[in-house]
């Protein structure tokens, strides 16, 4: 016989691992971090990138992994397409800037850039922290609008959904925003 404590409990851990990131409609935490475009180093401010439209913020758990490549890859060839709707992208990991710079160039194609978190703190801000190994982001993805807010939240380990997702979220959002 299953006891209610124990149904309990793993019912509460479902909804904590299923809740993880913030949600649609909370305030995006502002943030600035040393990123990469193209294997060229500079500040990157979410303030400073939604005022040109919104953001696609996307956790990812390391560079250079089959999935997070994949990952890249995808981003790298919808690029444009955010682009056409005025949006940007923008991966987010632990891993060092300068492992970071041959990323940007090898995987993400110099399409977009990704940012080092190698504090956590953005990671820790965003709630993309891997539960199993908390030195790594988990693999979240937000769309942001302009005015800061969360319009889109996703975590999911595979990697498969997240472009299509945050594509069409951004593609919503455009269409209410003309």
């Amino acid at each position: 016989m299953i006891r209610p404590a124990v149904i309990l409990a793993a019912s509460l851990a479902l909804a904590g691992a299923a809740m993880a990131e913030l949600a649609p409609g909370d305030t995006a935490p502002a943030f600035s971090a040393k990123a990469t475009l193209g294997g060229d180093e500079f500040t990157f401010s979410l303030e400073e990138a939604l005022k040109k439209g919104p953001v696609v913020l996307y956790f990812y758990p390391k560079a250079f992994t089959p999935g997070c490549t994949m990952e890249a890859h995808e981003f790298a060839e919808a690029t444009p397409e955010f682009q056409s709707m005025g949006a940007s992208v923008i991966g987010i990991s632990a891993d060092s800037i300068d492992d970071l710079k041959k990323f940007s160039l090898e995987e993400c194609r110099s399409a977009f850039p990704v940012a080092s978190d190698a504090d956590q703190s953005v990671m820790k801000a965003y709630d993309a922290v891997l539960e199993q190994k908390p030195e790594l982001a988990n693999r979240t993805s937000y769309v942001i609008a302009p005015d800061g807010k969360i319009v889109y939240a996703h975590t999911d380990l595979n990697y498969e959904d997240h472009v299509k997702n945050t594509l069409a979220a951004v593609k919503a959002w455009k269409a209410e925003h003309p």
